[in-house]
């Protein structure tokens, strides 16, 4: 399945920007369970609900997203066409409401995934045993999920297939691409939201990073610097970077794995991508793409190449 983008969509900035502001979402019946987590936390998790019997594939979103975001409701209505189940784990903050721990979620956050992946499998044999299961993520999502694949090695086989879509896998390069010219763009914008967060978080923990340098940060850098380095076990934004980044662990890969990403996405030049991985980890990197974008049809654009991309890998693979 090749993309190829339309020909009113040139470039990677409007192939990113255009099918998440534009481009008409399709509607999703959710379902929304929260779940206490280990420290004393919640998550929020947004199902659909599918036929007896057929697969259950769950979304990890990227950073500021959402079961709302674009690529969520065109993959999850995509599976409600096929009667398929589906599930988007919010990572905390990002369900509507602030979470109470003190922390957020990160790109290395494979511990995050490993606890709700394996209560949605543990679940999900209960009460549908022997069916597929199968994991994605995008751009943050996907590289956390990576980084769980890679760490858990045979560890995670019971999940038969799984794809990552425009994932950071090289955190510093594509930090690096985000901290400059246009790309700015995308910077200001999860600023804007990560900001306000963190000024609620300052307000149920006084002294939990320092306020005047967070709110003082320009890019993620000095973000991550102050604010996601720390609060999540790491030393400063480069042991972050460098720690997190999923190109360390696509060779310890044990589940049938599709990583697309495009070659023009802003968040991450072609140059920083991988060219070798475990056997059965699936590197596609095709010319066009942007950000999560792979927008197809006329105006105002259509979502459903990515959808169909990834469940026909997962069928085939799993």
């Amino acid at each position: 399945m090749k993309y190829l983008p339309p020909s009113w969509l040139p470039g990677g900035h409007l192939q990113t920007i255009y099918p998440a502001t534009c481009a008409t979402k399709p509607a999703v019946a959710y379902r929304r369970e929260r779940w206490p987590t280990p420290d004393g936390d919640f998550i929020d998790l947004d199902f659909v609900d599918g036929q007896p019997g057929q697969p259950f594939v769950v979304l990890f979103h990227g950073l500021e997203g959402s079961s709302d975001s674009h690529y969520a409701r065109g993959l999850m209505a995509h599976l409600q066409t096929l009667g398929w189940w589906g599930a988007v784990p919010h990572f905390r903050g990002c369900s509507g409401e602030p979470n109470h721990a003190p922390r957020f979620y990160h790109s290395g956050d494979a511990g995050e995934v490993d606890w709700i992946i394996r209560r949605l499998h543990d679940m999900r044999r209960q009460q549908h045993a022997g069916t597929k299961f199968y994991a994605a993520g995008v751009s943050l999502g996907g590289n956390a999920l990576l980084r769980w694949l890679g760490e858990s090695q045979h560890q995670a086989d019971f999940v038969d297939a799984a794809c990552a879509i425009s994932a950071p896998l090289d955190l510093a390069g594509g930090g690096a691409a985000l901290s400059k010219g246009v790309n700015m763009i995308y910077t200001r914008v999860f600023l804007q939201t990560l900001k306000p967060k963190c000024l609620h978080k300052l307000s149920q923990f006084p002294g939990l990073f320092d306020r005047d340098r967070m709110l003082g940060a320009r890019n993620l850098y000095e973000f991550d610097n102050i604010v996601t380095a720390p609060l999540h076990g790491y030393r400063d934004t480069d042991d972050y970077w460098n720690r997190a980044s999923a190109r360390h662990i696509l060779d310890d890969i044990t589940v049938p794995t599709l990583v697309l990403n495009a070659r023009n996405d802003p968040f991450l030049p072609a140059r920083h991508l991988p060219q070798s991985a475990a056997p059965c980890v699936t590197l596609e990197y095709p010319e066009h793409g942007g950000h999560v974008g792979f927008a197809v049809g006329g105006p105002p654009g259509r979502l459903h190449w990515l959808p169909r991309r990834i469940t026909a890998f997962l069928q085939a693979a799993g």
